[in-house]
């Protein structure tokens, strides 16, 4: 009883971070093939400024956290979800996801900022092509 967040006593953090949590779930949950990407795709570059923000404040625990969280999304979420039998643009996908996480890796490994700005160098094109792509994939499923 008294771990429980619904607590009158929990803090305001707390119940925030708890009421974030439902929505995300929630989202989850209701959510398109693309849209579970696009969520992927956002929790990954939040682990990565989280990461840096812990590299900043030399916060080891929380550096550390954020990039086991990245490399878990890149890992157990994008590069699980590719069809590598879909084509060139799949397996190129698959070998990008591989060098991020390889980099990302090395960069909690080392607390290397350089790393984990090259690595959101290089997974922004992603981001933004999936993002524009959300209007065509929500057209093609109404027709």
């Amino acid at each position: 009883m008294y771990g429980n967040m619904s607590s009158p006593f929990a803090s305001h953090a707390q119940r925030a971070k708890m009421y974030s949590k439902v929505g995300l779930e929630t989202d989850i949950h209701g959510a398109s093939p693309h849209r579970l990407v696009a969520l992927l795709l956002d929790g990954l570059f939040e682990s990565m400024n989280q990461a840096l923000a812990g590299i900043q404040n030399r916060d080891v625990a929380q550096k550390n956290r954020a990039l086991c969280r990245a490399v878990r999304i890149l890992d157990e979420g994008l590069k699980s979800a590719l069809n590598l039998e879909a084509g060139p643009l799949a397996a190129d996908l698959n070998e990008l996801y591989a060098y991020v996480c390889i980099r990302l890796t090395k960069a909690n490994l080392h607390g290397d900022a350089a790393a984990i700005e090259e690595c959101q160098r290089l997974m922004t094109p992603i981001r933004d092509a999936w993002t524009k792509i959300k209007p065509a994939t929500e057209q093609a499923r109404a027709a």
